[in-house]
This record gives structure tokens, sequence and C-alpha cells, in this order.
């Protein structure tokens, strides 16, 4: 079972999904050190530029970086991650707040798939994910919605299995949302390209996503 580093950012926070295990690496990246703090929980490494905190944080476990950047500091914590060897990461606090940050941490799932690592977006009863030249899995035991957007060039070979709305071989664009709203038939399902990358939303947890 793999470790996972999470990354807790400033946006929307939905406490139920942070729960990391021994061996995972919990890093704060700007605002979300307040919401750790609100739950009495404690960050590893606390990073950012620190406006959306408001304040630099206290301790040795601090990074603080110059607002004038090119990373945001959710992919300055996700790149910390893979420094130190994880490749699988959780992204809270990374939905919901300005939309241009969330369009950010979509990006920057896609950078991790590019990469051979994986991370996941935890919102509120919902989880976004990429995949690149490679294919996701999902158990029996998901229900409801699953949506697959192509994120850049076309998505080669795409194929859908076990879901309510199947393809076989196709090919999606990025202007043309054929694959929203498929949904789980409470049995075990595959996503799939051959090459590009896809954007995978879908209803539940991750913890098979991020740990299998």
């Amino acid at each position: 079972m793999m470790s996972v580093c999470w990354c807790v950012g400033a946006g929307d926070f939905y406490a139920d999904a942070f729960a990391p295990r021994p061996g995972d690496l919990v890093i704060a990246a700007d605002g979300g050190a307040a919401y750790l703090a609100r739950i009495g929980a404690r960050a590893d490494l606390m990073l950012g530029d620190f406006d959306s905190l408001g304040a630099v944080p206290a301790g040795e476990n601090v990074r603080r970086f110059p607002p004038e950047k090119d990373d945001t500091d959710m992919i300055l914590a996700v790149k910390e991650g893979l420094s130190r060897g994880y490749a699988r990461f959780a992204l809270l606090g990374g939905l919901g707040g300005r939309l241009s940050h969330t369009l950010a941490n979509i990006q920057t799932l896609v950078w991790l798939s590019r990469r051979d690592a994986r991370g996941v977006l935890s919102g509120e009863g919902e989880c976004v994910t990429a995949v690149t030249d490679g294919e996701l899995t999902f158990g029996a035991f998901h229900s409801g919605y699953v949506s697959v957007f192509c994120l850049g060039e076309p998505a080669e070979g795409v194929t859908l299995e076990g879901l309510k709305y199947p393809l076989k071989n196709a090919r999606l664009e990025c202007s043309v949302p054929l694959g929203v709203s498929n949904e789980f038939l409470g049995r075990p399902s595959r996503v799939r390209v051959e090459k590009g990358s896809l954007v995978v939303v879908w209803a539940g947890g991750f913890d098979e996503i991020l740990r299998g």
C-alpha cells in the first residue's frame, strides 16, 4: 500500500477526507495551515507566500516564497512531495474558491500524471484525478456519476468499460464534452486512454485510487 503526500490548500476544505496514515507526508500550502490548525492537525511542512494566511507562521518547518513566482502554492507543495519520493498525492482545499485556482489544480493533476505520479483533488462528495497514457480502475462499490474529459491535445484510444455508456477505442477532444455524466453500474469499471490525458470526475471517495 502506497504512502500519500497530503497537500492542503486554501480552497474549500472538507475535513472528513483528511485521513493521513503513518508514513504519509502532510504539507500545508499557504492558507491550508489555518484549516489544519482548526482541526488540531499538524503539518510536516508549511510553505507558500502566505498571502492567503495573512501572516508567516512561526516554526522550523516553514518555507516562505515570494508572491512573484511562476508556481502556485499547491504545485510547490506537490513538487516538494515528489522531491521526497512520493508518487501519490491527495489535494484538499483545492476546489471551490477562485475558479482560476481550481483550474490550476486540475492542471496540476495532469502535470503529475505525466510524471508517473497520481494526484486526487477531493471536494464535498466528489473527486477529480487525471490519467495519461494509462488507465484507472474502479471497484464495484462505486455508485453515482463519473465523467471523463479530454484536457489538451486529443486523447486517442479511449475505452470505458463497466459503465452505463461504454466506449471503445474512441477519440475525445477538449472542445466536445462527450464523456460527461456517465454512471457506475455496481460492477468493476475501467477508464483507459492509449495516448493523451484525461481528467476523471466521480462521486465518492479516493482511497482506492491513491493507495490501491
